[in-house]
């Protein structure tokens, strides 16, 4: 794709997720990659028993997943790209594949969406259907959380998600543009496919502790840089961004996921509200440090202001990216 078809597939990608989100009943790319996932870990479990054995047929997993979901999503554009020109609608079927594949990477109506779905019934006063709700989207135990509890996991939802489901993946089709070869989407796909192994097999706790180490860890490393770089911005769209970094660094380090801590952090930091505590999983207690002031108790609003600011957050970010994306052109064509 030329320079300008691979902006304006960017740009509409962002555009349609944020007016459409994922379908509803749509094969999503990410169910493709939790079935292979699923699919070869009984393989691994079935053939593999000691730890040593295990991790290493995680590192295979990782492996092969992500550079085989970056593979095969370039492996789809260039044959979408091969049709002869003289195919009716080409350039339109070229931006579109690839506006279609992006948009899948992004997950800002989706989220805001699982948020609308906890908290309409939790407005109505059906506390029994906000936790029903709610365990679609966490892992933590619902069926006893109060009305405060359920909002501040929707927060930690929101401000968790903001990152690796949102601003880490503009992050990475950010950086494929600048390849020449390889563009947004294989990169794009690539993390995403990080991020979903880090999802089911990531787990501290058996039967996955040793299958799941190696993408735990690599997707902690991938998501580290937008995480700060997010934060950042978090922190100066405050309009006290001293004061959010000040916390971030006060708290965040204590939290046990290098990126998620700082993400939760900003987002309490600058909505005033504190996160983190006492969580039931599966019925075992774990209390997780705290994360910013109590300055104010969490309530609908404020998660509404939370998505607001997930979404300026996105796209003063996309139009980061494709500034600097113009700039590094410009200056490449000058060469």
């Amino acid at each position: 794709m030329t320079d300008s078809s691979s902006i304006l597939a960017l740009v509409i990608a962002a555009w349609l997720d944020f007016l459409i989100g994922d379908p509803w009943g749509w094969l999503h790319p990410v169910q493709v990659m939790g079935w292979a996932i699923e699919q070869y870990t009984c393989l691994a479990f079935a053939g593999f028993k000691t730890p040593q054995s295990l991790k290493l047929s995680g590192i295979l997993l990782a492996i092969l997943l992500i550079f085989g979901s970056g593979f095969t999503s370039w492996l789809i554009l260039r044959a979408v790209q091969s049709i002869p020109l003289q195919f009716p609608l080409h350039p339109i079927l070229d931006i579109g594949v690839e506006s279609i594949m992006l948009a899948s990477c992004f997950a800002l109506r989706s989220l805001r969406q699982a948020a609308i779905d906890v908290l309409h019934p939790l407005n109505n006063g059906n506390l029994i259907k906000a936790r029903q709700q709610l365990s679609l989207y966490v892992g933590r135990d619902t069926q006893d959380l109060s009305e405060s509890e359920i909002l501040r996991a929707v927060l930690e939802t929101v401000a968790e998600n903001s990152t690796d489901g949102i601003i880490a993946p503009l992050f990475y089709a950010g950086v494929g543009m600048v390849i020449p070869g390889i563009g947004s989407v294989p990169f794009a796909f690539a993390y995403k496919a990080a991020s979903t192994l880090d999802s089911m097999v990531g787990y501290k706790e058996a039967p996955l502790t040793d299958i799941g180490w190696f993408s735990a860890k690599l997707e902690d490393i991938l998501t580290w840089l937008p995480c700060r770089f997010n934060t950042l911005l978090i922190a100066i769209l405050s309009g006290k961004p001293k004061s959010v970094w000040t916390i971030c660094q006060r708290d965040a380090i204590y939290d046990p996921s290098p990126n998620a801590g700082w993400s939760e952090c900003a987002y309490a930091a600058t909505l005033g509200v504190q996160l983190g505590g006492v969580n039931k999983y599966r019925g075992v207690i774990k209390s997780k440090p705290l994360l910013g002031d109590f300055i104010s108790p969490i309530t609908p609003a404020i998660v509404h202001q939370a998505l607001q600011l997930t979404r300026r957050t996105f796209l003063i970010e996309l139009g980061l990216f494709l500034f600097a994306y113009g700039v590094i052109g410009l200056i490449v064509n000058r060469l």
